[in-house]
């Protein structure tokens, strides 16, 4: 057998297929006869509860993933809002300030009209006046 030089890729590789193995593989399968039948085949006794079982039981890993992830939606549920509502408060405070300046437009264009008006078209006209 040659003797060969194996890469980081190739031991990682081949590390990640053995871990894979042995998650897939059950006990059972990996067992001889002659273990399995070194085993005791009689189940040790339980003993009978004295006391009624907690309504609370421990959760199982599934249940427990279930209830986190439900819990990091809540989160992430309750940031969006938080984000809606910062961005609904940034546009009515836009649409306000917007409003604003318009109404100083408006008035602003109202005086200089009725100025304009009441001055015998004297405003805002110099020495020059407009050819026709």
């Amino acid at each position: 057998m040659s003797e060969q030089l194996m890469s980081r890729r190739g031991a990682f590789s081949l590390l990640g297929l053995a871990a894979a193995l042995g998650f897939a593989v059950p006990t059972t399968m990996l067992t001889t006869d002659a273990e399995a039948q070194a085993q005791p085949t009689t189940p040790a006794p339980t003993p009978a509860p004295t006391a009624p079982a907690p309504s609370t039981q421990p959760m199982s890993g599934m249940q427990h993933d279930m209830q986190q992830g439900q819990e990091q939606q809540t989160r992430q549920e309750k940031r969006r809002e938080a984000r809606r509502n910062t961005r609904a408060k940034h546009r009515q405070a836009r649409n306000a300030a917007r409003m604003k300046r318009r109404e100083a437009r408006h008035n602003g264009r109202t005086m200089r009209h009725e100025a304009r008006g009441k001055s015998d078209k004297l405003y805002m006209k110099g020495d020059v006046t407009k050819q026709k």
